[in-house]
């Protein structure tokens, strides 16, 4: 038993998701930094990659972190965001 927690431990501590978001309402590039560097504050996020062509937000965090703290992170740059997808990624 004691063998496989600790086979499973590194993949439990260090287990990272790939979360999209969608920012429908931004126009312009001090748009995308803002709703960046609101993402990348949040704990736990690794990178934070915003695109105004397509208004997605693509942050790459450990696992766990709620999709309502990354929404309140946009939120604080004054956007709402909707979070459109959610995948584990492998180590």
């Amino acid at each position: 038993m004691k063998t496989w927690l600790i086979l499973l431990l590194p993949l439990i501590l260090f287990a990272k998701e790939e979360v999209v978001i969608k920012v429908a309402e931004m126009h312009c590039p001090l748009c995308t930094t803002a709703v960046k560097k609101a993402l990348k504050s949040v704990e736990g996020v690794e990178s934070s990659k915003v695109t105004l062509e397509t208004k997605l937000a693509v942050v790459i965090a450990k696992d766990g972190v709620e999709d309502k703290t990354f929404l309140e992170a946009v939120k604080t740059t004054g956007y709402e965001g909707v979070v459109v997808s959610r995948k584990h990624l492998k180590e």
